[in-house]
């Protein structure tokens, strides 16, 4: 483990401030991507600012067809919630599926969207639902977000504070997850609502989450999964490793797309 010192802020204000002072700085909210990171030396901050004290990062506020979700929100918190439950069936079921129990009791929301990790579960949320994700300055739509593989819009120091999900018609989520970890190999979230059809690719992609275009077309003329029959998605820009070749992704995209509709009812 690399050496750092450990911050802690009590408000939005001091913990920029202390990320800002930094030579290094990193913002510390589940740590469910950024110890590893430094475990395994693809990051070395000189100071972590935890979040933690923070209390009105938490929450979940469900009002007027939109779910907002504070940044410091647990995955388990929002799976286990009602409300979320009620209002968006598949929000609450993608929480409910991310890693493990220990991962679920101690990851955040704010943290997942921040890192933007290529096999994290709510960038696919976020963009197929067309979410909004609000930072101490400013309002950023997850089309703008989500920039490449573990990169986001966010500029030094910023401070996402939650993410607001209009609630569509109809969605859904699936995935075909790594046996040891459940993270994605691929996952694919499906959405209709007042924005026509979004679909969002998270685990494959070389630049992390996307949007398939041609799945998305094919899905606005009829909704249903046998309007995929046939389709294809190109394997160009899909990853390869030990797990999955890009040409079995993009099988798996078209595959994991249609249980998603199927799922919507």
């Amino acid at each position: 483990m690399s050496n750092f010192q450990y911050l802690s802020a009590s408000a939005l204000d001091e913990a920029a401030a202390k990320v800002k002072g930094a030579q290094d700085g990193a913002l510390l909210a589940g740590g469910m991507t950024l110890l590893p990171s430094i475990k395994l030396g693809l990051s070395d901050p000189s100071d972590i600012v935890d979040l933690a004290g923070i209390g009105d990062l938490s929450g979940i506020d469900v009002e007027g067809g939109s779910v907002t979700i504070g940044a410091m929100t647990r995955h388990a918190e929002v799976a286990g919630s009602s409300e979320v439950a009620t209002a968006i069936p598949a929000l609450a079921a993608l929480t409910g599926g991310i890693g493990d129990l220990q991962v679920r009791n101690r990851g955040t929301i704010g943290g997942s969207v921040a890192n933007n990790d290529p096999a994290a579960d709510y960038p696919a949320a976020c963009l197929a639902l067309g979410a909004t994700i609000n930072t101490d300055q400013r309002s950023i739509s997850a089309d703008d977000f989500f920039t490449g593989l573990f990169e986001t819009a966010l500029g030094e120091g910023e401070i996402v504070t939650s993410v607001s999900f209009p609630t569509p018609d109809k969605a859904a989520y699936q995935k075909f997850t790594n046996p040891a970890s459940r993270y994605a190999l691929i996952g694919v979230f499906v959405a209709s609502g007042s924005d026509g059809v979004r679909v969002a690719v998270t685990g494959c992609g070389q630049g992390g989450v996307y949007r398939e275009s041609g799945l998305e077309e094919a899905l606005g003329g009829d909704f249903s999964a046998g309007s995929l029959d046939g389709k294809t998605v190109s394997s160009d820009n899909l990853m390869s490793d030990i797990h999955a070749a890009a040409d079995y992704r993009a099988h798996l995209i078209v595959e994991m797309a249609k249980r998603a509709v199927a799922a919507c009812g």
